[in-house]
C-alpha cells in the first residue's frame, strides 16, 4: 500500500537530518531522493508507480539533476505543482545540498518547461507558437451570418473525429464493431454522442471550419445531383457559359464500390470565368428530389485549378430561406465539402436546392461538380478483389469507420487502404490522420505538398492547425467512482518540429495537459477524475503533421463513467470544457486574445401586444462562474414562420425586442447569446400567434425541461441501465444505443464478450431516438391557432414563475389569460412555485390545461393535497395505479426518431365532480375534466405533444380549448 504523502515527507526529512550530521555520500542522497520520488502520489486518479529515472550531482558546479518517470512524467505540471515539488525536494535533502542548483526532470526536460504556455504567468515558449499565420480566406464562410467573431476561432481549420466505427474483419470475413457492446452501447457509437451534437457545434459557433473524416449526418437518405447524371436524383442545370474542366471530377457510376474505386476519378466537372458583381453572372443549380422531408447535410464538390477563385458563391435554398456561403476553391478540391445541415420538403421545387454563381471579387475560374444531400448508407463493399463484388455493411455511413468515408470522399488508396486490403482495422486508424495530412498538404502549415494542381494524389492546401481524436477506453473502478479522462500525445517522431511549419511538437503536450487540467476544474461539481497524460506512440497522434491529441474522455467499461456519460447536462459541460481548452490553446499558439462564447439564455418569454400586432420577446443572460470572458454583449434572434425552418438570424442589442406579426400565422422564436467569441447554444423554442378573431388569449408554459440518461440500476448485486423502464431524454436526436443490457449481475467479470457484466444486445444499432427538442410550444400553439378563435403567447416555466412571484414581466401574469396550457412531457422533477401559481389562478376562476406522464406517479405535483377544484380533476394518487397503453392516441411509447419516448402514460381516476374526458382502449381514463362555476380544468395523463397523428392533436386541442374557453 502506498504511504500517505505526509508520511513519506516526514520519513525523508528524518533521514536527511541523520545524513546532514555526517558527510553524506551521494549514494545515500540518491536513496533519499529515490524514496521521495517512489512515494510521491501524483494529483490524479489511477496513477502509475513513480520511478527515479536519473540522478546526477556535480559537486564542483554545485548542481543536482533528478529525473522521474512512470507516474511522475504522466502528470500535467502547473506552476503551483512545480513550485511545490522544488520546495519539497529541498526540504528532504541534507543541508549541504539545499543551495545547489536543482533541476527536476520529466521526459528529458525540466518540469517547468512542461507547463503549458497558456498556464504560465511568465514568458511563453515561442517554439510552441506558430511562426507563420494563415491570413487567407477560410475554406468555407457563411456570409448570411449576421455577426462577426473577432476573438473566437473564426477562420481556423480544425479536424476532429469520434474514435472507431464499423469495419470489415478480413480474417473473419464479416463486418463488426471495433469495440465491445457494453452498457447498451459500444465505443464506435457512443463517442458520436459527444462529438456531433456538442463539440462540433461549439467549435463552429466559435467560427471554426470543422472537418471530420467520419460522416457526421445520421440522415440515412442520400441524394447526389451531378452534371454527369443531370436527372438521376434531381435536376442539374447550367447556363451556356459553363464548359468542361481539365482533369477528372465526381460521378456516381455505381451503387456499390469495390475496395479501390475512387468516385472522384470517374466523372467530369464544369467551369466558367469569374466575373464581378452585376457583370453578367452565370449560374449552376442542383435541385434534389427529396424522398422524405427532413434535415439533410449539404456537401458540394469542385475541382481546384491553378487559377481558382477563393470566394465561390454558393446559395442553399431550404425551408428557412436562402443561406449564402463563400467557398475557397483554391483548396479542398476533389472531395466533399460540408456547408451545413438544413431542412427540406419532400419532392423537388424551385425554392430548394443549391445554386452556384460565378460572381467573385477576384479574377480566375469558378468550378462546379456534384452536390450531395444527406449522409446515406455505406456503399463500399469488402471481401473481394479490386474488380468488385463483396459485402456491404448494411449500415448508415455515419456508423462506418473513417476508412470507408475517406474512400467515398475521394482520398487515394494510400490514404484509406494503407495495408492494401489486408487489415481494415489498422487501415482505419491511419486513414483518419492521413486524410488530414492529405487535405492539409500544400497549406501554409504543411507546405511540403503542392496543393493546387487538381491531382488527387497531391495535397489539398486546407490550413488545418489542429487535429483531435475523441475516444472512450476500457478500465473500471471497484469503488463505483469515475475512472476518468486520459489524454495522449506524441512528441517523439524522429524530429522535433511539425513539418516546415516551425512548431515544436510539445505544442501537443501543452494541449494534452490543458485538457486534463481544465476538465478537473470545470467538472469539479461532478467529482470528475482526470488520469494520466501519456506521451506515447499512437498513430492518431504520431502521424498528423499538425499538433494532435487523443482524448480518452471516459471509460465505457465503468458504470459510473457511463452513468455520467449518458447525462446530457454532463456532456454539455464536458464538451464545453474541451471547447474552451481549444480556444485558449489556439489563442496562445497564435498569440492573440480570446473570448469564450456565452452560455444559453434563460427566462425566455414571448408575450403579445395585439393592438400593435407585435410579439414582445424577453430573456435573461446566463453568467458562467467558471469563465469571466463568457458574458454576452448582444443576442441573435431566429424566427420560423409556420412549418418552415429558422432564418439566418438578426442581431439584437439588449434582452428585449418586438417582432411584427401577420395575423393567423404561427411564429416560432429562439435566441442565442453572442459575444466576440461566438454564439451560445440556442434557447428553447417558443411560439406565438395573433388571431383575426380573438375570443381570449391563451398562455402556453413549457415545464418540460428534462434531460437525462436511461434508468440506472446500482445495488449490491446488480448494476446497469434499463432502457425499458426509462430510455432517458437526450438532447435532440440520439443514435448511440446498440441494444438492451443483458447482464446486470455484478459478480460477473468485466470483459468484452456476452458473458461480461454490462454486456448488451444489438437490436437498437443505428436506430435514432429523439429526445427533448425544446420545441413543443409550436405543437400546442398550432392546435390553438387552428381553432380560429384564440391568440396565444408562450413562456419558459422560469419566466412564468418570476412574473407571478417576483414582480417580473406583468404580461405573463396568469390572470391576464383566458386559459393557461402548461405541459410537462416526461418531466420527473418539478418547481413547487408553479403549483402555487396554478392554484392561485384557479381560485380566481382560471382555466388550465395540464399534460404530462409523470405528474401523479412522482407525487410531487398536482395531487389532491391542493384544496381547490384541481384536486377534483386529478383524483386518486394511489401508488398502484395502472398505466394506459396510449395506443388509441398514437402516443410515442418507445424509442423512435420522431418524439421522445413515453414509457408509461398515466391512467387517471376522476373524483368528485370531475369526469372522464378521454379513455384508453382498456377502459381506464386517459384525461379528466372539471366544469365548475369557480374554475375549469383539463388534465391529460400523457403528454399532448407525444401524439403522433397531427389530425388527432388538432382534434383534441380543439376539444380542450372549446371546453375551457366557452
Amino acid at each position: 500500500m502506498r504511504r500517505h504523502p505526509l508520511i513519506h515527507i516526514i520519513t525523508s526529512l528524518a533521514l536527511s537530518v541523520a545524513l546532514s550530521a555526517h558527510a553524506a555520500p551521494q549514494a545515500d542522497v540518491k536513496a533519499v531522493v529515490r524514496d521521495w520520488i517512489v512515494n510521491f502520489v501524483p494529483p490524479y486518479a489511477h496513477a502509475s508507480a513513480c520511478k527515479l529515472e536519473d540522478f546526477r550531482v556535480n559537486e564542483h558546479a554545485r548542481t543536482m539533476l533528478i529525473e522521474g518517470s512512470g507516474g511522475w512524467s504522466e502528470q500535467f505540471f502547473t506552476e503551483e505543482l512545480v513550485a511545490r515539488l522544488y520546495r519539497e525536494v529541498r526540504e528532504i535533502l541534507p543541508a549541504r545540498y539545499r543551495d545547489y542548483s536543482i533541476t527536476l526532470m520529466a521526459e528529458g526536460m525540466p518540469i517547468e518547461d512542461l507547463i503549458p504556455n497558456a498556464m504560465r504567468s511568465g514568458e511563453a515558449d515561442e517554439t510552441r507558437q506558430w511562426a507563420v499565420e494563415y491570413d487567407g480566406q477560410p475554406w468555407v464562410r457563411c456570409t448570411s451570418r449576421p455577426y462577426a467573431i473577432s476573438e473566437g476561432l473564426d477562420g481556423e481549420h480544425i479536424a476532429v473525429w469520434q474514435s472507431h466505427g464499423l469495419y470489415y474483419n478480413v480474417r473473419k470475413s464479416t463486418w463488426q464493431w471495433q469495440r465491445p457492446r457494453l452498457y447498451c452501447t459500444c465505443e464506435d457509437l457512443f463517442t458520436l454522442s459527444f462529438v456531433v451534437p456538442y463539440i462540433i457545434p461549439m467549435l463552429e459557433n466559435a467560427g471554426a471550419v470543422v472537418y471530420t473524416p467520419r460522416e457526421r449526418d445520421t440522415q440515412v437518405n442520400e441524394l447526389i445531383v451531378d452534371n454527369d447524371a443531370p436527372q438521376t436524383d434531381g435536376f442539374y442545370t447550367e447556363d451556356p457559359a459553363w464548359q468542361a474542366t481539365e482533369g477528372r471530377g465526381f460521378a456516381h457510376t455505381q451503387d456499390t464500390y469495390a475496395a479501390h474505386s475512387n468516385p472522384f476519378r470517374d466523372g467530369t466537372a464544369r467551369q466558367t470565368p469569374a466575373v464581378g458583381e452585376g457583370k453578367g453572372t452565370s449560374r449552376v443549380t442542383w435541385t434534389p428530389h427529396i424522398p422524405v422531408a427532413g434535415r439533410y447535410a449539404v456537401y458540394v464538390s469542385y475541382v481546384t485549378q491553378p487559377n481558382s477563385v477563393d470566394d465561390a458563391h454558393y446559395i442553399v435554398r431550404h425551408k428557412g430561406g436562402d443561406t449564402h456561403f463563400r467557398v475557397n476553391q483554391r483548396m479542398g478540391g476533389s472531395t466533399w465539402v460540408y456547408l451545413g445541415t438544413f431542412a427540406f420538403d419532400e419532392g423537388a421545387g424551385e425554392r430548394q436546392g443549391v445554386e452556384l454563381t460565378n460572381e467573385s471579387a477576384g479574377a480566375g475560374v469558378v468550378t462546379a461538380d456534384a452536390v450531395r444531400f444527406g449522409g446515406g448508407m455505406g456503399n463500399v463493399a469488402r471481401g473481394t478483389s479490386r474488380m468488385g463484388g463483396g459485402r456491404l455493411s448494411g449500415m448508415p455511413r455515419w456508423a462506418e469507420a473513417a476508412r470507408y468515408t475517406s474512400q467515398w470522399a475521394g482520398m487515394p488508396d494510400s490514404i484509406f487502404d494503407y495495408y492494401d486490403g489486408a487489415d481494415d482495422y489498422r487501415s482505419d486508424i491511419l486513414s483518419r490522420p492521413l486524410t488530414v495530412n492529405r487535405l492539409a498538404g500544400g497549406s501554409l502549415y504543411m507546405p511540403e505538398h503542392e496543393g493546387r494542381t487538381g491531382n488527387a494524389e497531391d495535397g489539398r492546401a486546407v490550413p488545418f492547425d489542429l487535429a483531435i481524436a475523441f475516444h472512450s477506453d476500457a478500465g473500471f473502478s471497484e469503488e463505483d467512482e469515475p475512472f476518468g479522462s486520459l489524454s495522449i500525445c506524441t512528441t517523439q517522431n524522429g524530429e522535433d518540429l511539425y513539418t516546415d511549419g516551425g512548431l515544436n511538437r510539445y505544442a501537443s503536450h501543452d494541449l494534452s495537459a490543458m485538457l486534463l487540467a481544465n476538465l478537473r476544474t470545470d467538472l469539479a461539481a461532478y467529482d470528475w477524475h482526470v488520469r494520466k497524460l501519456w506521451n506515447k506512440n499512437y498513430g492518431e497522434t504520431r502521424v498528423p503533421q499538425v499538433p494532435s491529441v487523443i482524448l480518452e474522455m471516459l471509460s465505457h467499461q465503468n458504470f459510473t463513467d457511463m452513468r455520467l456519460g449518458y447525462d446530457p447536462t454532463f456532456k454539455f459541460h464536458f464538451c464545453r470544457s474541451v471547447y474552451k481548452t481549444i480556444v485558449k490553446w489556439e489563442a496562445m499558439t497564435h498569440q492573440r486574445a480570446y473570448t469564450i462564447q456565452p452560455l444559453p439564455v434563460q427566462d425566455f418569454a414571448v408575450a403579445l401586444n395585439e393592438g400593435k400586432r407585435e410579439a414582445q420577446l424577453s430573456w435573461s443572460p446566463t453568467t458562467d462562474p467558471l469563465e469571466p470572458t463568457a458574458d454576452p454583449t448582444s443576442y441573435v434572434l431566429y424566427i420560423r414562420t409556420g412549418d418552415g425552418d429558422f432564418d439566418n438570424g438578426t442581431v439584437i442589442n439588449g434582452t428585449r425586442c418586438s417582432v411584427r406579426l401577420q395575423k393567423d400565422v404561427v411564429y416560432s422564436f429562439r435566441v442565442c447569446a453572442l459575444n466576440k467569441g461566438g454564439r451560445s447554444f440556442p434557447s428553447e423554442t417558443l411560439a406565438a400567434c395573433i388571431s383575426s378573431r380573438n375570443d381570449g388569449t391563451v398562455l402556453i408554459v413549457n415545464g418540460f425541461t428534462r434531460l437525462s440518461g436511461p434508468a440506472a440500476i446500482s445495488t449490491d448485486s446488480e448494476q446497469g441501465f434499463d432502457l425499458d423502464a426509462d430510455p432517458g431524454v437526450p438532447y435532440g436526436a440520439f443514435s448511440s444505443f446498440c441494444g438492451r443490457q443483458l447482464n446486470f449481475d455484478r459478480s460477473l467479470p468485466r470483459g468484452d464478450d456476452e458473458r461480461a457484466q454490462g454486456a448488451s444486445g444489438s437490436e437498437l444499432e443505428c436506430q435514432t431516438m429523439m429526445g427533448n427538442t425544446f420545441d413543443y410550444a409550436y405543437l400546442h400553439g398550432l392546435g390553438i391557432a387552428q381553432t380560429g378563435k384564440h391568440s396565444f403567447a408562450s413562456s419558459s416555466e422560469s419566466a412564468f414563475i418570476k412574473a407571478n412571484t417576483q414582480g417580473g414581466d406583468k404580461a405573463l401574469l396568469a390572470g391576464n389569460y383566458r386559459m393557461v396550457d402548461i405541459y410537462y412531457g416526461v418531466q420527473t422533477d418539478f418547481q413547487p412555485q408553479a403549483k402555487d401559481i396554478i392554484e392561485g389562478y384557479l381560485r380566481e376562476g382560471g382555466r388550465v390545461f395540464i399534460s404530462g406522464a409523470n405528474l401523479l406517479k412522482r407525487g410531487q405535483m398536482y395531487t389532491p393535497s391542493l384544496r381547490t377544484a384541481l384536486a377534483e380533476v386529478v383524483g386518486d394518487t394511489r401508488t398502484d395505479r395502472i398505466s394506459g397503453s396510449g395506443a388509441e392516441f398514437g402516443i410515442y411509447r418507445g424509442m423512435n426518431p420522431e418524439s421522445y419516448a413515453v414509457p408509461s402514460p398515466e391512467a387517471l381516476v376522476p373524483q368528485g365532480e370531475a369526469f372522464a374526458m378521454l379513455a384508453y382502449g382498456d377502459g381506464t381514463t386517459a384525461a379528466t375534466a372539471y366544469n365548475g362555476q369557480d374554475c375549469k380544468t383539463v388534465f391529460f395523463g400523457f403528454p399532448f405533444e407525444s401524439i403522433s397523428n397531427p389530425e388527432m392533436r388538432t382534434k383534441l386541442m380543439r376539444g380542450v380549448v372549446s371546453f375551457l374557453c366557452k
